[in-house]
């Protein structure tokens, strides 16, 4: 089974979002699903490079992890433009 693990970063962006609930629905379907990739499409898991990938809960709220064997490390939650500056800065 995959392990979850969130950074400090992440707890905090998704509590100052309000999205909790939302956020740990996503996250468990992402644990769930992923490694499937006939399920990746569904969750809106997108591989972005180096083990990187992101996801999106319902309401587009993106959440960027690294994948390794056995784990999945989120750190990172915010809108399309907040990804794409964070990409810039950590890749």
């Amino acid at each position: 089974m995959i392990s979850i693990e969130l950074t400090k970063r992440f707890k905090r962006m998704v509590r100052e979002s309000g999205r909790e609930d939302e956020v740990s629905a996503t996250l468990q379907l992402v644990r769930d699903g992923f490694g499937n990739p006939h399920v990746h499409s569904g969750l809106s898991i997108r591989k972005l490079g180096n083990g990187i990938y992101e996801c999106r809960t319902r309401l587009a709220l993106r959440l960027i992890f690294v994948a390794q064997k056995g784990k999945l490390t989120f750190d990172f939650a915010g809108t399309h433009d907040e990804v794409q500056s964070y990409l810039r800065d950590h890749c």
